[in-house]
């Protein structure tokens, strides 16, 4: 007698003939499939974004995009903390100033120095003020947006509006400025035609006052550094409580001065340069690019707002005649720029001047 396990076995086998017999419904495969989806997908992907003009320049801007966002919204946003910050160390210099450098300035140097002292530390700090104050209030200015007869090199891709001759646009301002040299979070606006002096005024007397401040307070701040030196010492030095408030004061006032300057003072020199070579800080970017290309052909590039080193100075400053140096330029003057921003002549010697 067969044992239940036989006939299990001749079940199955059975079973699996029957299967084998029974026609199969063909099903499509799933790899060709997720295939076709794939390719379909980047068939709409493509029709949404590509064009002729497309490189990876393009696809890095467009993954950057959210970081650009992000970037400008916050620059906008903490530009009124930089201005606030700029205000409250300049004056607490100023009171350290004040209240400790110039009272031992006053006992301890002879007369003719403390004439010194105070009239070069006052008109240093008007004119810094002065800059400031204008720099950040003042419009860099726009081109019209009406229509209008200007001459116009191209058209912006953001403001859909004609841009003159060394206008860009400023993504944190969300505008075209004239002349724009950058934005600037320190004054919380951009730096452009109608305020590109005051900006370089600003940057050149606040590096002057700090050197000034570093080198007048250089003595007290080694004898008030010994002294926090000697607080440790045992037994301590009788100081008081003014007098450590007073040690600690020419600390930071020579520590931060010193810093400032040799920071400041590196900005300063390196727009120095840029308005002596007649461009600005976009324009040196663009300038750099136009160069290497013409190099590659052959050519020299030569820069159409070159006017000369000592005139390019002169068209920052609005100098017109000798006066004008002492008048315009070591005293506070709100006179306007050189033209308008929107039209500018070559120089004379330029009669083919390439174009930026």
């Amino acid at each position: 007698m067969r044992s239940w396990r036989w006939y299990f076995s001749r079940v199955m086998h059975l079973s699996l003939r029957w299967f084998r017999l029974c026609p199969r419904r063909r099903r499509p495969k799933r790899p060709g499939r997720i295939r076709d989806l794939w390719n379909y997908g980047k068939v709409v992907l493509n029709s949404l974004y590509f064009n002729t003009l497309s490189n990876w320049d393009t696809v890095l801007d467009s993954m950057f995009e959210p970081v650009y966002w992000l970037v400008d919204n916050l620059t906008r946003w903490f530009g009124v903390v930089f201005v606030c910050l700029v205000i409250a160390l300049t004056s607490s210099v100023v009171v350290i100033v004040y209240l400790c450098v110039i009272p031992l300035i006053i006992e301890t140097y002879p007369a003719h120095w403390i004439l010194w002292h105070l009239c070069y530390g006052h008109w240093n700090l008007v004119m810094v003020v002065f800059h400031y104050y204008k720099a950040s209030t003042t419009s860099p200015g726009y081109p019209p947006q009406e229509k209008s007869d200007i001459p116009t090199v191209t058209i912006c891709k953001k403001c859909i509006v004609p841009k003159p001759a060394r206008t860009h646009h400023c993504s944190i301002c969300n505008t075209c400025v004239l002349k724009m040299d950058h934005h600037c979070p320190w004054l919380n606006n951009c730096v452009g035609h109608f305020n590109h002096r005051y900006f370089f005024s600003f940057c050149l007397y606040m590096t002057m006052g700090c050197i000034y401040c570093s080198i007048s307070a250089k003595d007290m701040f080694l004898d008030a550094y010994n002294a926090i030196e000697s607080y440790y010492q045992t037994p301590p030095p009788p100081f008081t409580s003014h007098e450590r408030l007073f040690h600690k004061s020419l600390l930071y006032l020579w520590v931060l001065t010193s810093s400032v300057a040799m920071a400041l003072g590196a900005l300063t020199i390196w727009h120095a340069v840029l308005i002596t070579r007649g461009e600005t800080s976009v324009e040196r970017h663009i300038n750099r690019k136009e160069r290497r290309r013409l190099r590659e052909r052959g050519k020299v590039f030569r820069n159409p707002y070159h006017n000369g080193r000592i005139n390019n100075w002169k068209i920052l400053f609005g100098v017109e005649k000798s006066s004008h140096w002492l008048t315009r330029v070591l005293l506070p003057s709100n006179h306007p720029p050189h033209g308008d921003g929107i039209t500018w002549d070559s120089p004379p010697h330029r009669k083919e001047p390439e174009a930026i």
